[in-house]
């Protein structure tokens, strides 16, 4: 037995980052220890500041480390949406034997 709290790695869309910060916030209280996206811009974003692809990969790449330090995975995915980078996730997270669970089970 271990007092260290559990790690939760929050994925989704960054589309969603309302919905990210709530779960980040309901783990927190709730004494985990949450791994979430830092950066929630888009690649080439109309009207707002983007980030780059290379950025993208860079920082898809380094999700994926956090998804291997966690204990288990939460998809934020409200109406039952899970895009291409998400599903990359999902699919790492099974792989490597992570529990995946959904916001939005659908």
């Amino acid at each position: 037995m271990t007092d260290r709290p559990e790690i939760v790695c929050i994925c989704g869309s960054t589309r969603f980052a309302d919905e990210m910060s709530a779960a980040n916030r309901d783990l927190t209280f709730s004494g985990a220890i949450v791994l979430a996206p830092g950066v929630f811009r888009r690649v080439d974003g109309h009207g707002e500041e983007s980030i780059t692809h290379e950025q993208k990969a860079a920082l898809d790449a380094l999700h994926l480390r956090k998804i291997d330090l966690a204990d288990r995975v939460l998809v934020v995915n409200p109406g039952g949406y899970v895009g291409e980078s998400t599903s990359r996730e999902i699919a790492h997270a099974r792989a490597t034997g992570k529990p995946v669970s959904f916001t939005d089970p659908g």
